[in-house]
C-alpha cells in the first residue's frame, strides 16, 4: 500500500505497514477511513467512563487509549515505536521522557503553574513532541489534552477547528502554523486554535 503524506504526518516504516489488521486496505483515503470509525470508538469509550488524574497520568493510560484508537486497523496500536522518526526523541527514550512529562504535568495541575487549557494544550503539545508510536501521534495527543480538559478540570472539550485534522485544508495547516508556534514557545497561539 502507497500512503501519501501530508504536511506534518509521520511516515511509517515498511516493517510498520506490515502490522495493518485488514489487508484489504490499498489507498490512503481507505485506510483514514478505517482509521477514523476506531477513534470514534474510542471516543465513545471515553465519554463512558470517569478517569481521574492519577488514571490518565500514567504510561499504562497512555498507551491504552493508542490501543483504544488504532486497535482495530494496526497490530503495534499502542506499543511504543522502535523506529526513529522525522520528529520526537529516540525511540529508547521514550518511556523516560514521558515520564517527565506526566511527573511535570501532575505538577502543573497541583499547583495552578497554567489556566487549565493552557496546562492540557502543554500536555499535548509535548506529548505529540515525543511521539510515543509509529502513528497517530497528533490525532492521540488532541484525545489525551481532551480527556483531561474534561476529567481533571471539567471544561468543555476541545474543539479543533470543527473539522478532520487529517485532511489537507486551511485548517489543518492552521493548526500545523500553530504547532510550530508552541514548537517556539508561543502556546497561547496553540491555546486560541485548539478553541477555535
Amino acid at each position: 500500500m502507497e500512503l501519501d503524506y501530508k504536511d506534518g504526518q509521520t511516515p511509517l516504516e515498511e516493517e510498520e505497514k506490515h502490522g495493518l489488521l485488514i489487508k484489504s486496505i490499498s489507498t490512503h483515503g481507505e485506510l483514514n477511513e478505517l482509521e477514523q470509525l476506531n477513534i470514534q470508538k474510542a471516543v465513545a469509550w471515553t465519554l463512558e467512563r470517569n478517569f481521574n488524574t492519577q488514571t490518565i497520568l500514567t504510561e499504562q493510560f497512555i498507551k491504552r487509549v493508542h490501543q483504544k484508537m488504532f486497535g482495530d486497523v494496526w497490530a503495534w496500536a499502542g506499543q511504543f515505536r522502535k523506529s526513529e522518526k522525522n520528529i520526537g526523541v529516540s525511540w529508547y527514550k521514550i518511556a523516560i521522557e514521558l515520564k517527565y512529562l506526566l511527573d511535570n504535568t501532575q505538577f502543573w495541575i497541583e499547583n495552578d503553574t497554567f489556566p487549565p487549557d493552557e496546562i492540557a494544550i502543554r500536555f499535548k503539545h509535548q506529548l505529540v513532541s515525543i511521539h510515543c508510536f509509529p502513528n497517530g501521534n497528533g490525532r492521540h495527543s488532541r484525545l489525551m489534552a481532551d480527556i483531561l480538559i474534561e476529567s481533571v478540570f471539567g471544561e468543555n472539550v476541545f474543539s479543533w477547528g470543527y473539522v478532520n485534522m487529517t485532511a489537507p485544508n486551511e485548517t489543518r495547516q492552521k493548526y500545523i502554523l500553530a504547532l510550530r508556534a508552541a514548537d517556539k514557545g508561543d502556546m497561547e497561539t496553540l491555546v486560541d486554535f485548539a478553541r477555535s
